[in-house]
């Protein structure tokens, strides 16, 4: 295994854990972290439900957090952002904005995503800046992280089915 593999496994395991935490607060679980210089300088998870805001998006909050820690809108030119999920449209246009240098997502979002999947955004040409983007880092792990927060979730929305028909055939 490469010297870079290794190292980008090291910081989407970091990413997987926020997801974590996203999931933990039963938001989809999707985690992001930014790294410039090998040391973290943004971080986020997704929280749009528990934020009452449609753009709390992982890789949103952790651009927020990166550029505040930094001072500055735009990103240091080696910023790569880890993320395990591909980025939606919002999320590619803010990270053009940023002027990310690299974006590495563990597995495809075959009904939004923008990179690879529905939409492939930086090839059609009229963004003024583009990234290196790459994925499959952990994707098995993430994408089983991800089937499992949805398989609850379906049961649990199941369960409030039966439990209501119940209640009112009483």
């Amino acid at each position: 295994m490469s010297d870079q593999k290794k190292t980008d496994e090291q910081w989407m395991r970091l990413a997987f854990e926020q997801a974590a935490v996203a999931g933990a607060c039963n938001e989809v679980p999707v985690g992001a972290i930014i790294v410039s210089q090998n040391k973290i300088i943004g971080s986020g998870y997704n929280a749009p439900i528990s934020l009452h805001d449609p753009t709390a998006h992982a890789e949103i909050r952790a651009i927020r957090m990166a550029c505040e820690s930094i001072q500055n809108y735009r990103l240091p030119e080696d910023a790569t952002l880890y993320v395990t999920l591909e980025p939606c449209t919002m999320c590619v246009g803010a990270l053009v904005h940023a002027r990310i240098h690299r974006v590495v997502f563990a597995t495809t979002e075959p009904k939004a995503g923008s990179l690879v999947s529905a939409r492939q955004l930086l090839n059609l040409g009229y963004f003024n800046h583009k990234f290196i983007y790459e994925y499959g880092c952990l994707q098995e792990e993430c994408s089983t992280q991800l089937s499992d927060f949805f398989k609850k979730r379906r049961e649990q929305k199941r369960l409030l089915r039966l439990q209501y028909s119940a209640q009112s055939s009483d």
